[in-house]
């Protein structure tokens, strides 16, 4: 067999590849990628909070407008949706028999004024008589008397026509103010009672949400604070309004307190007896902010998941006031403007990893 013989030269360049190879470093790692729905950026914003409130929108001013009179419907002029202004008639009775008796209240009207005159004329005329020494003064005394009666039964007769005339006014049916029907309840030739709800009128243009709050949160309630709600039917169109009125009285069950808030409905773009909900604005500030869901709460102290430098750090943060409606989470201290965290499943990305974030809208601190 042959042996296999190497110059020195050739030896030395194996030996020193081999330790070169040996000694080499094992290559780094790349940059885990994130997208921007992996993480959020601390900004300066404002945040609001405040008791929930929830209920039911109902228009300020309505009224169901009832009979005063009975009788037949003989005309109906609206129907439901129409809208009325203050007087309009919306309907009439029948008021023939009422007619008969105003004229007849009328006539009686009439004959005590004439009987009044003829007593004041005979009045006059035993003035003179008695001056003359021709009659007694007994007889002067019973003209007086005469006269008095007379203008008693005038005053009678005036006020029974103003009662015939205004029970007369109630067989035609006029708006109380400007608004819309919601209701009617008769039609043309029903017989209606007195106290028959005949039309409902509401005036769309200020509506109000009737809600409910804790009596505990009370103390951040007061008529003037802002309301900002969500309508059932409106998805995506937030409103607000304004408290007018809290009950005095919270109910003896729930411990609740009725809030009464007023809503400009101008263009009547809302309508009542609508679900709503929303919170009383008893907060509003401006700080810095997160999403709540970018907080961790596993532990006692509550932390976030930050990049610094692109490294992933723990960093403690020191949490402020809560906005439940818009997600939102005061940071006091802890974090500054700018600073880039990571949130949903990128939260559990091991700290110390490196990272680098695509979209070139935010930078890793």
């Amino acid at each position: 067999m042959k042996s296999i013989r190497y110059s020195f030269p050739i030896l030395l360049i194996c030996i020193a590849l081999a330790a070169c190879k040996k000694d080499a470093p094992p290559p780094v790692p790349a940059p885990m990628q994130l997208g921007s729905e992996s993480y959020v950026v601390a900004n300066t914003g404002t945040i609001e909070s405040g008791p929930t409130i929830s209920g039911t929108l109902v228009p300020r001013n309505q009224a169901v407008i009832r009979a005063q009179i009975s009788g037949a419907m003989l005309k109906v002029f609206v129907d439901q949706g129409k809208k009325v202004r203050e007087g309009d008639i919306l309907g009439t009775i029948d008021n023939r028999a009422l007619s008969d008796a105003v004229m007849s209240a009328k006539n009686a009207v009439a004959s005590a004024e004439t009987s009044l005159k003829v007593a004041k004329s005979e009045q006059d005329r035993q003035a003179s008589l008695l001056k003359a020494g021709a009659i007694s003064q007994q007889s002067v005394d019973q003209s007086q008397r005469t006269a008095i009666t007379s203008e008693a039964n005038l005053a009678q007769a005036k006020a029974m026509l103003a009662t015939a005339e205004q029970q007369e006014s109630y067989a035609t049916i006029r708006a109380p103010f400007t608004g819309v029907v919601s209701e009617k309840s008769v039609s043309a030739g029903d017989v209606v009672q007195q106290g028959t709800a005949l039309f409902t009128v509401i005036d769309p243009s200020t509506l109000e949400l009737q809600g409910n709050v804790p009596a505990n949160a009370l103390s951040f309630v007061h008529p003037g604070l802002q309301v900002s709600f969500d309508v059932t039917g409106y998805p995506d169109h937030p409103f607000t309004g304004t408290i007018a009125r809290i009950n005095p009285s919270a109910d003896a069950m729930t411990r609740q307190v009725r809030i009464y808030a007023e809503i400009p409905n101008a263009g009547q773009a809302l309508v009542g007896g609508l679900y709503a909900e929303g919170r009383i604005a008893s907060v509003k500030k401006t700080t810095l902010t997160l999403p709540a869901e970018a907080v961790d709460h596993k532990t006692i102290t509550p932390a976030v998941v930050m990049l610094d430098h692109g490294i992933v750090q723990r960093k403690i943060v020191t949490l402020g006031t809560l906005d439940e409606k818009n997600g939102l989470i005061e940071i006091t201290s802890g974090l500054n403007s700018g600073d880039t965290v990571l949130r949903g499943t990128a939260m559990e990305i091991p700290i110390g990893t490196q990272v680098r974030i695509l979209a070139s809208t935010s930078a890793a601190h």
